[in-house]
Parts: structure tokens; C-alpha cells; sequence
């Protein structure tokens, strides 16, 4: 009996179906994004050098006990920025944003994420 979780050498596993979603008014404005995976294109207002905030991502598919891994994927100056998944919770999660380049930034950075599911026992 094969396994779910059996998977062919050089090819990735995951979701296979996602979602798109652009932020409007400014960086710290909520996005809904219902899928296990996505593209989240954040809103080009400045976020200053050493600044970070922090937006929530209302979610159906993610559970309290779900790891979500995200990334700056494209957009905005590459090496500027750190990312991260954070106060994960049944139907949401937060992105906190870092600037961690010397200036003032205005880009509208694109970020992948997926939600990995997880439970506890």
C-alpha cells in the first residue's frame, strides 16, 4: 500500500491548489486569503529602515495547530527584508514584516506562503 505522504524523487509536494490576493490602504491592512497556499502582494506604502508591521491573514484553511512557512518571494529589493508567519490561531495568522535595509522603502513585495497541516496530540 502506497503512503500519502510517498512522493516521487525531484518533485515537490504540497497544495495544489492556492490563492491571490492584493493589499490595500497600507502595510498593516488585513488580507483574506482561503487556501492552503498563496500569493499575498503587499500594498507599496513606506516602511521605514528598521521598521516592521505586522498585517493579519484571515484564513478558513489553517488551524490553531498548523505550521504557515512564508517568504518574500519577488517584488521590492531583494536581501531588505525578513518575513514571518506568526500568532497562528483557528481561521487566521499574522505576517510580520521587517525592513532591514539602511532607508526608507515604498515597495509592493510579494510574498508566498503555504500552510503546512499539524496537530497535537
Amino acid at each position: 500500500m502506497a503512503s500519502k505522504f510517498e512522493a516521487t524523487a525531484g518533485k515537490l509536494i504540497g497544495p495544489t491548489v492556492g490563492t491571490s490576493v492584493t493589499q490595500a490602504t497600507n502595510k498593516s491592512t488585513g488580507v483574506t486569503a482561503n487556501a492552503a497556499s498563496g500569493v499575498i502582494t503587499m500594498n507599496n506604502a513606506a516602511l521605514a529602515a528598521a521598521a516592521e508591521v505586522s498585517f493579519t491573514v484571515t484564513n478558513s484553511e489553517v488551524a490553531a495547530t498548523d505550521v504557515v512557512v512564508v517568504n518574500h518571494a519577488s517584488g521590492g529589493t531583494a536581501g531588505s527584508y525578513l518575513v514571518q508567519a506568526n500568532t497562528l490561531a483557528a481561521g487566521s495568522f499574522a505576517i510580520t514584516v521587517a525592513n532591514v535595509s539602511a532607508g526608507s522603502l515604498s515597495e509592493a513585495i510579494v510574498l508566498n506562503f503555504v500552510a503546512l497541516k499539524g496537530a497535537s496530540s
